[in-house]
Formats: C-alpha cells, structure tokens, sequence
C-alpha cells in the first residue's frame, strides 16, 4: 500500500472514500491554434500552469491570456464553472486552484467540475496531500504526466458535506489571516527600505526628528563626495575608521594547528550569522590571535554578493573565520552597528559594485575596501539612527515569527482535520444549537 492509501485507511469509519470522478466531472484542456488570430484576445480566461504553480492563494481571478468563443469550440478546451478545481498533471505535478469565474485550461490541467454535494474548499485544501499520489501514477520520458484516466480512479475522502464545508472554512480563515500577515511583512520590508535611505542621507537632528530633505531645506546640507549629506556630518573611509582584516586561507593540506570553528561567506546572510554553517579549520597559535573574531567585529562578505555583512555579537565563545570574509573593526569614529546599516543601504544601491575588482570571479580586495567613502555623523546621532531602525527592524521579525508560527499551525491544523484525526463535528453541533427554531 502506497503512503497515500494509508493515509486514506486512517480516515474516520463514518466518511466515505470515492474516485474523483465520482465527486465531479474530470475535464481536460486544450489550446487553440496559435495560427488563427480569432481565437485568441477574446473574453474567455485561459489557464497555463505556470500561472497556478506558485499564486499563493485560493482563487485564480485573472489570466494572463483569454480565448475566443470560436477558439474555444475550435479547440479540446472546455468551459470550466466557477468554483472548480484546477490541477496541474503535466511536467509541474499537483498545484491546484479554483476558478473565481468560468475558465477555460490548456492540456497542462485535469480539472474537477464539483457535483452539488462536494465543497470545491474541502478539495482545494486536500489537492495539498495529491501531489505524492499523482507523482507516483505519472509516467512520461520528456516530462511527467498523469493521464485522465489515472486521474480520474485517484480516491478521495468524502466527510459529511456540512463538515467538508466546516474544515474549509476554518482552513480559511488561517488562510487569510497568513496572507495578511505577509502583505504587512511586505509594507514593513518596504517602509524600512525608505527608512533606511531617509536616515542615512538625512539623518536626525538635536530635536530627534527626521532632517528635512536637501529639496526642503538646503541649507541644512552640503556637498561631499557622496552627494549632498547634513552639515554635521564629515566624511571619512572604511580604512580610517576600521581595521580591516582579511580572513585565514583553507588549506586542508597545508594548515596546522588545533581544530577550531570558523565562518565561511554562507554563514554571513544580510544581518545574520547562520551558526549552523560553522566548520572546522586547523589553526595555528599564531592564526587563533590574528584571526578570533570578538563580539562587535562586523563581517563583510569579500566575494559573491560583495558587502553582504552581518555583525558578531559572541554567537558562540570561540569562533574564526576564512578568506572570503572581511573583518571590520572600529578604531575611530564610526560605530560597527551604524556602518551595518551603511552596508544595507549601499546593498541596495549596489555601491561597492564600483569598487571591486573583475576577474573571473568579482571581489572586493582590501586595498578597494579601504578607500570607500562613508558618511561619519556624531555618535549621539548614529545610536539614534540606529534605534529607530533596530524598532523598526524588531516589528518586523516579531510579524515574522508569527507568520511562521501560523504555518505550522496551519500545516498541523491541515493534516488534523483534512484526515479527521481532529473533528469539527463539536463546531457543527455549537452552530446548530445556537440556530433560531
């Protein structure tokens, strides 16, 4: 028995187990010639499935082509009703969505046109344990591809209807809550990237308000070698304000020592170390004092994504780390936290770009490093840059936090009541009883 058939021997004695094409009518899709102008720009949405792979939600609401009526009686294409269920079954296997309104598909699709007793929610929700199953019935040489009648006799649970529609709803609702979770984290994301431009270019002012910009006030500013910046502030290098350490080569061969762990280019991420990324390297007595890394050092990434930077903060008690990486160290003015913020806004504009060197691989050697402009505000003014975007920073991975714990919440909601380990029945009978006679 296949993992999909055990999952169907779970299920609850009192719900049902029928092929697909006894819960709605299975539909294939077509394409119309491309030849014949008439049957395209029409009124009638037109679904491929590279528009359902990765839409992210439950209802497909436009398409990116539309056929004409003449097309579609000119072609294997049928008109699907709203609210059916559409399922890729060529090359990309098992995503799924309804149609918000009749559609039509190309051949990439078996859609299930629902019978009045099946919810299409219900089966949007479960066409998320399908893939397994329509992977394992695929066949194909070029790409896989489960044929009608494969899919037709895949077995499905059938739930009371009234609890069908129950789980849907409840599945739903995590549903949109998720989405809007996400749009937030996408406001936030871009808030912070104004934020971001408007601090270090405008700074705040003894009062704790932002600058007014060069347009509104420009005598507040004056030129420099990276544009107009606030009169307060002066302008220095990475090299004057940082000692800056290139990491220990890897040399399995050649290195000695005692074993130590250090960082490699991965482990450094956009404001994070990823510790899980930490290896072994053999290390001198001599390498342990040159190349310890001490809480405060900021690491800045010398090859592949060029100034992608994050700041050690003891992470672990002992840790190194390896050529590819950049160590700053503050001897002067400008604080590591500050310059990490530098580093993000410069990310974006993709700045240290001009100052790499084009080799086979692109880099950014110590001696470009060193020369780089940076804007130098006093320390009062660079700790409260630094706290507004740290707030701003802190909303932002507490709405990320819980948009991961609402997925696995989803995900075991979605395994409990999609199977009937967890009735809604209890939800049913509280509805029920709480209905005007």
């Amino acid at each position: 028995m296949s993992d999909y058939g055990e999952l169907l021997a779970t299920l609850p004695e009192d719900w049902k187990v029928l092929p697909i094409e006894e819960i709605g009518e299975v539909i294939s899709g077509g394409t119309p010639s491309r030849g014949n102008s008439r049957y395209w720009k029409g009124s009638i949405p037109w679904v491929t499935p590279g528009e359902v792979t990765n839409i992210g939600s439950k209802y497909l609401r436009k398409t990116e082509e539309q056929i004409s009526a003449e097309g579609l009686s000119q072609s294997g294409a049928r008109l699907l009703p709203a609210n059916s269920l559409l399922v890729t079954t060529r090359a990309s296997l098992g995503a799924a969505v309804l149609n918000a309104a009749p559609a039509t598909t190309n051949q990439g699709f078996k859609s299930i046109a629902f019978k009045d007793t099946f919810s299409p929610g219900y089966y949007f929700h479960w066409s998320r344990k399908l893939k397994p199953e329509l992977e394992r019935r695929a066949s194909g040489t070029t790409f896989l591809e489960i044929s009608g009648s494969q899919f037709r006799v895949i077995q499905v649970p059938v739930p009371p209807y009234e609890e069908q529609q129950t789980i849907a709803h409840v599945l739903d609702t995590l549903d949109i809550q998720i989405q809007r979770t996400e749009a937030l984290i996408a406001k936030l994301e871009k808030v912070k990237e104004g934020l971001l431009h408007d601090l270090l270019t405008c700074g705040i002012d003894e009062y704790g308000r932002l600058r007014p910009s060069p347009e509104q006030a420009p005598e507040l500013y004056k030129e420099s070698p990276l544009g107009l910046i606030p009169r307060e502030w002066s302008i220095s290098s990475v090299g004057r304000e940082f000692e800056i350490q290139l990491g220990k080569m890897l040399d399995a061969e050649r290195n000695s020592g005692q074993m130590k762990p250090y960082l490699g280019n991965k482990a450094v991420q956009w404001g994070v170390i990823d510790i899980r990324e930490v290896g072994q390297v053999r290390l001198t007595d001599s390498d342990v004092i040159k190349f310890r890394l001490v809480p405060g050092d900021l690491l800045v990434c010398e090859g592949g994504e060029i100034g992608r930077a994050a700041l050690w903060e003891g992470q672990m008690d002992e840790c190194y780390y390896q050529k590819a990486l950049h160590r700053l160290r503050s001897k002067n003015n400008l604080s590591p936290r500050f310059m990490l913020q530098v580093l993000f806004l410069w990310g974006k504009r993709s700045t240290l770009s001009d100052y790499a060197s084009q080799t086979s691989i692109a880099h950014l050697p110590k001696e470009k490093l060193e020369i780089v402009p940076v804007p130098v505000p006093s320390k009062h003014e660079q700790e409260s840059i630094i706290n507004v975007l740290q707030s701003h920073e802190r909303t932002l991975k507490a709405e990320s936090e819980a948009l991961s714990e609402m997925h696995k919440i989803k995900s075991g909601l979605m395994d409990d009541l999609l199977t009937g380990r967890v009735r809604v029945t209890p939800l049913l009978d509280q509805a029920q009883a709480t209905t005007p006679a």
